[in-house]
């Protein structure tokens, strides 16, 4: 018997609910696997319905529809003599669970539900399923009929099992289970199990990937072995980008790297491995051995089928590599110009429309759609017909062929730069400029006549003139009259989203790209309802530091020098009166804090979840070299008032790509109130009592110097 295997695992860009089309893409990587000589394959989670169906988990048709889908699948000649693993949600005993459906020659072997639900940040898992609370224990699980008629199955195993070949053994862990504690692995490798699978619906998150793969490794470093991971890719139909990198990783090494950003609907990676380097890697640790003799066994599915072959001697077999991990500017390059295709493409719309004002977050956004044209240029040079196909698609053409990037992005992008008085020549230029580089059909529209005409609505009735400060008016009157503009500019750019194709005599429709980053959104410093307010914003979830450097690389990579000129410019939303043609009013200015500070709260109030006075605890020693403990009180309790008056703008914010771990999104990942005492009251005297504490402590310790 040989001992050489090749298995194989996959990325898939799935999409909740596309029944058919995930269809296609399981049945593609199967066909692709099985050509690579592969004789077991692993897709990602849930990738029969996608993983991101939500409450339609609750609808009976999506139970129905995965076991239909995977009805095809059995009797597919494809998935004839290859160990299949698919991922799809099952009903038991009236409960509903997220499981694993292995299959091998129309025969089901193993249904294995979840033990280690994923319900934090992003993820809602305990709402759809229940967890799997029976190690090592099976049930009789009673298959619908119409799977019954083409296994000849009444029943299955259904529960916490390992597959048995007849050269090795293969267990299962759903994404969760790895980064879990006492994750299933452990002692299924003291059980003798050799390869670990991992089916995954794990999302893309800025200076994420090392900690996915270190696991991977860690794994099988100290317990021998191999382990497979499966990955979704693309957008399922939410803010999450699900970013692939399928991997391998045998006996601590990495032996395959699947791409972590691409258009490839499907991508399948294969190792060949040999099973004694397994064997032997595990004999000579004696602390494993040890503790394999006391581990519980395992229930045992097997099967009269292997995954090696007699004449396998001849196999080459993966040698370890190097893990290519990407920059932060570049994921932001590429992971929110593959979200923006996917919702371009799938939403059967023509382009994007983004009101660009010259300064940074818009123009970063800029640079995103011009990275996608990028890509999609690439995708089409190598050969791939679906990412041409749906070219062909947007631009309503089944003859066209895009030429190089800047000419797709005049096709598919459209710029407007929405002028006020309040406007200065400096970014109206910067904006020109760039759209010229990106090449955008770019438009410059002057709002100063919608504005006035709103303005003598409101005088008209109230018989008030409001005015701006430095026209003698109050600080009400100033923000109402910064506000009406920006409330101006979105209507006016879901005008011309809706109409300038129509006028140019091109079909279809836009859609409406929002630009502001997270650190405003967690200060609340944008107008609700103003050109914010998007159909999709994909610097939404990424720090205004982290932008700067991703234009910085813009400038680099893809030669687009008018950024520079962007970049040293101070940050400002020119809303109010110019002082002799230049700008008086500077963002951070504004804000009462810097956009580094900002970052800090972020992630103090998210990700150590502090309220101010813990804030205060942490900074107070954090900041003692540039600032007294009532300036770090002050500049928390300046914070917290800020982040308490706005959170209300957060239930509206536009859907956002998803890449900081402090994102303050209301709608899915930051589960806090909207309505605050923005007093703090209880809060602040706590903190005011901790810096009364530390300057008598300070003054006390000076007099002693003193003495």
């Amino acid at each position: 018997m040989g001992r050489k295997v090749t298995v194989a695992t996959c990325a898939l860009n799935q999409w909740a609910l596309d029944f058919e089309g995930n269809l296609d893409r399981i049945a593609k990587s199967i066909e692709i696997a099985k050509e690579k000589g592969a004789r077991y394959r692993l897709g990602p989670e849930l990738e029969i319905c996608g993983y991101g169906c939500a409450d339609h988990y609750y609808e009976s048709d999506t139970l129905l529809h995965s076991f239909q889908v995977l009805a095809k699948l059995l009797e597919m000649p494809v998935t004839q003599d290859i160990i299949c693993d698919v991922g799809m949600p099952v009903m038991h005993r009236n409960v509903r669970y997220n499981c694993r459906v292995i299959f091998l020659n129309k025969k089901i072997l193993l249904i294995r539900p979840k033990m280690a639900l994923a319900n934090t940040g992003n993820y809602r898992e305990l709402r759809w399923f229940s967890p799997w609370s029976k190690p090592r224990h099976v049930e009789e699980y009673f298959l619908p009929r119409m799977i019954q008629e083409l296994t000849g199955q009444e029943t299955v195993a259904f529960g916490d099992a390992v597959i048995a070949t007849k050269d090795t053994c293969i267990g299962s862990e759903i994404c969760e289970e790895l980064w879990a504690p006492n994750s299933p692995h452990i002692e299924m490798g003291l059980d003798g199990v050799e390869i670990f699978t991992n089916s995954s619906g794990s999302h893309h998150e800025l200076r994420k990937a090392d900690r996915r793969v270190d696991l991977v490794k860690s794994t099988t470093a100290k317990n021998g072995g191999a382990y497979l991971l499966a990955n979704q890719k693309g957008c399922d139909g939410d803010r999450l980008y699900y970013d692939g990198c399928a991997l391998i990783s045998l006996n601590g090494d990495i032996i395959a790297q699947g791409s972590q950003f691409s258009l490839d609907d499907v991508e399948v990676l294969t190792a060949t491995l040999d099973l004694e380097d397994i064997r032997s890697y595990r004999a000579e640790m004696s602390s494993r051995c040890l503790a394999a003799t006391k581990v519980a066994p395992y229930h045992r599915i097997k099967t009269d089928f292997a995954l090696s072959s007699s004449d396998d001697i001849f196999a080459v077999t993966s040698m370890p590599i190097q893990w290519h991990y990407h920059s932060p500017e570049e994921e932001i390059s590429l992971g929110p110009a593959c979200w923006l295709w996917d919702y371009l493409r799938r939403s059967k719309q023509g382009g994007f429309l983004l009101p660009l004002s010259g300064g940074i977050d818009s123009s970063a956004t800029a640079c995103i759609v011009f990275s996608m044209c990028h890509q999609v240029i690439l995708a089409v040079k190598n050969g791939n017909r679906q990412v041409l196909s749906d070219v062909r698609c947007l631009v309503r053409d089944d003859a066209y062929t895009p030429g190089d990037h800047r000419e797709l992005c005049q096709r598919v992008f459209t710029t407007c730069y929405m002028a006020s008085e309040n406007s200065s020549k400096d970014t109206c230029n910067m904006a020109r400029l760039l759209a010229e580089q990106v090449g955008s059909c770019h438009l410059n529209v002057n709002i100063d006549g919608v504005v006035k005409a709103v303005t003598n609505i409101f005088s008209m009735v109230t018989g008030k003139v409001p005015l701006f400060r430095v026209h003698g008016g109050c600080s009400r009157e100033n923000l109402a009259l910064q506000n009406i503009q920006a409330r101006v500019r979105m209507v006016i750019a879901y005008l011309f989203a809706q109409l300038s194709l129509w006028s140019r005599g091109m079909p279809g429709g836009l859609l409406v790209l929002g630009s502001a980053n997270v650190d405003e959104s967690l200060r609340g410093y944008l107008t609700k309802y103003d050109c914010s307010s998007a159909d999709l914003n994909p610097i939404g979830g990424i720090s205004k530091t982290d932008l700067r450097s991703f234009m910085e690389y813009c400038v680099d990579h893809f030669q687009l020098t008018a950024l520079r000129s962007i970049l040293v410019a101070p940050p400002t939303a020119e809303l109010e009166p110019l002082a002799d043609g230049l700008v008086s009013q500077t963002d951070e200015a504004d804000m009462g804090m810097t956009y580094t500070e900002l970052s800090v709260y972020g992630k103090l109030r998210k990700v150590s979840r502090t309220g101010p006075y813990s804030m205060f605890c942490k900074l107070v020693n954090t900041w003692a070299h540039i600032c007294s403990p009532r300036q770090v009180a002050e500049k928390v309790k300046h914070f917290f008032r800020s982040y308490s008056m706005n959170r209300h703008k957060m239930t509206t914010i536009t859907p956002s790509y998803h890449a900081e771990s402090y994102s303050p999104d209301d709608n899915r990942f930051d589960l806090r109130p909207f309505l605050y005492n923005t007093a703090w009251p209880w809060q602040f005297r706590c903190i005011d009592e901790q810096v009364s504490k530390l300057e008598k402590k300070a003054e006390l310790s000076a007099h002693e110097e003193l003495d």
